[in-house]
């Protein structure tokens, strides 16, 4: 997808579609607090999730179904949309509904992956594994690259400290940039409790720090999930920013971001 470079690039969204009218109220907010702001919102939202901690966790409404509510939002709204796939034959059928693929963290490193989605031509986001080094994912880059595809972004979503935290180290977002790819910060999913349970936990109350700092360093854009009532949606309740504060978290991002 063609990026503005002079606007903050803000992916936001519900972590998963859990409904058509979910993903209509969430976007109309975001579409509202974007509209005034110098930024170029990204609706993101997974159509399925398929890494979940339990077996008996929420992980979509049908995939074909997900994907048409999704579109439906691109058309209404007119934005474009993010979404994850998990598997080489998703590429294909996720990009007939959407503007850039995202590879999950724990994929990060499946070269036939990478390489379906290179192959869509669509913009194919990245996502650093809690397990690599910053360089690391840049060698993954690579790979989409190889297969023909430039239109790349990657995005640091914190990194495994002990068994069940993360910490997020501000030098790899530099080596990141050295890059020339556009960095991307997941602050939602920086603040993380893997695995601590039944379902991931989380420290919410750090997101707005942890965006403005990566502002400050010089990230292209954030990424943060939202939802209407963290604590009743089906995935990643303990993270997700309430909707009614994106437009606080976005300003304080916008008072620190630093385009070089």
């Amino acid at each position: 997808m063609q990026r503005d470079t002079n606007s903050l690039l803000v992916i936001a969204g519900p972590c998963v579609v859990e409904s058509e009218e979910l993903l209509r109220t969430v976007a109309t907010h975001l579409a509202e607090v974007c509209a005034s702001r110098p930024v170029q919102l990204v609706f993101k939202s997974s159509y399925r999730k398929a890494n979940r901690t339990s077996a008996n966790s929420f992980q979509g409404i049908g995939d074909e179904r997900a994907l048409t509510a999704l579109a439906a939002i691109r058309e209404e709204f007119g934005l474009p949309i993010l979404t994850d796939i998990h598997a080489d034959a998703e590429a294909a059928f996720a990009a007939q509904y959407v503007d850039v693929l995202q590879i999950p963290a724990f994929l990060a490193r499946q070269s036939s992956l990478l390489e379906a989605a290179a192959r869509t031509g669509k913009t194919v986001n990245i996502k650093k594994a809690q397990f690599m080094a910053p360089e690391d994912v840049v060698k993954a880059a690579r790979k989409v690259v190889e297969a023909g595809n430039n239109d790349i972004w990657l995005t640091e979503r914190g990194t495994s400290f002990g068994y069940h935290d993360l910490v997020v180290d501000f030098r790899g977002i530099v080596t990141m940039k050295e890059s020339g790819y556009p960095v991307i910060f997941d602050a939602t999913h920086s603040v993380q409790r893997p695995s601590a349970g039944a379902t991931s936990g989380g420290q919410p109350q750090f997101v707005p720090a942890l965006i403005r700092a990566a502002c400050a360093v010089g990230v292209d854009g954030i990424f943060f999930e939202t939802h209407p009532d963290p604590p009743s949606a089906k995935s990643d309740a303990a993270t997700q920013l309430p909707l009614l504060k994106v437009a606080e978290v976005i300003d304080g991002a916008l008072a620190y971001w630093n385009r070089q």
